[in-house]
């Protein structure tokens, strides 16, 4: 049987995590696709072995500001098209888009903005969330397979991170932001380690580096894989590499037969 392994990782600067092993690790771990987030560089500001690994091809987009966002795919088999537009102008500028499709399913790789700055970039969120919920279901009703995988930059559930209570007015644990979780839920999409993994506690995978939070666990889940409807019968595997260091994200992966 045929398999398809897909890793999602935030590097926090791909450049950085590149001096710590990334190579090594990636061709050791050998994904079918790793989708990278917060890559913080243009292709041009990489080194040759982080921009074309052996045996992958890559594909990029960048923020317009310098050492900002941006996200990346690695993938072994040579995609049927890709996009790295919403054509939603305002949302294009900030390199957090990437789709990729072939033949048996469509893969976006997403870096989900931040909203703990002001109420306006909340709101920007908010905004980012519900155009690409838009576009999903405009895919699923076209017929496609989807998976969207990336850093969503929200805890969907009190499971979902060490301290809920103290965190209900946090950007990341917001009820509006939970919210629109729940609306990819209810659009169709499925939490592919929560289908796997319901009851799972402390399973986390960002940690604040500025107060050692890793070491003691003390995190949330902040990256996920969602699949549409029906690519869950193909669902062999969800889990977190936690042992992978080098970000204060761990990297997530999903394994589908075929």
């Amino acid at each position: 049987m045929n398999k398809t392994r897909i890793l999602s990782w935030n590097v926090n600067g791909l450049r950085a995590v590149g001096k710590k092993d990334f190579l090594p690790w990636l061709l050791k771990e050998s994904p079918d696709v790793l989708c990278v987030q917060e890559i913080k560089a243009t292709p041009l500001q990489l080194p040759p072995e982080l921009r074309h690994p052996p045996g992958y091809e890559s594909f990029w987009n960048s923020a317009e500001r310098p050492g900002y966002s941006g996200v990346g795919i690695f993938t072994k088999a040579t995609p049927l098209n890709i996009s790295d537009k919403m054509d939603v102008p305002r949302f294009d500028n900030e390199g957090r888009w990437l789709l990729v499709e072939f033949e048996k399913f469509i893969l976006i790789n997403i870096y989900f903005p931040n909203g703990k700055r002001d109420a306006e970039r909340l709101r920007y969120k908010l905004d980012f969330y519900e155009e690409s919920l838009k576009i999903f279901t405009r895919l699923v009703k076209k017929g496609k397979r989807v998976i969207f995988c990336g850093d969503v930059n929200t805890a969907h559930a009190p499971i979902d991170l060490s301290h809920p209570e103290q965190n209900e007015d946090v950007s990341g644990f917001l009820p509006e932001e939970r919210a629109w979780m729940d609306k990819v839920v209810k659009s169709g999409f499925i939490d592919a380690f929560r289908y796997l993994h319901p009851d799972a506690k402390e399973a986390y995978t960002w940690w604040d580096l500025r107060t050692g939070a890793r070491a003691r666990n003390i995190g949330w889940r902040l990256d996920y894989f969602f699949i549409s409807t029906g690519v869950e019968a193909h669902l062999q595997e969800a889990c977190h590499l936690t042992e992978v260091k080098g970000s204060d994200h761990c990297p997530v992966a999903i394994t589908l037969d075929s």
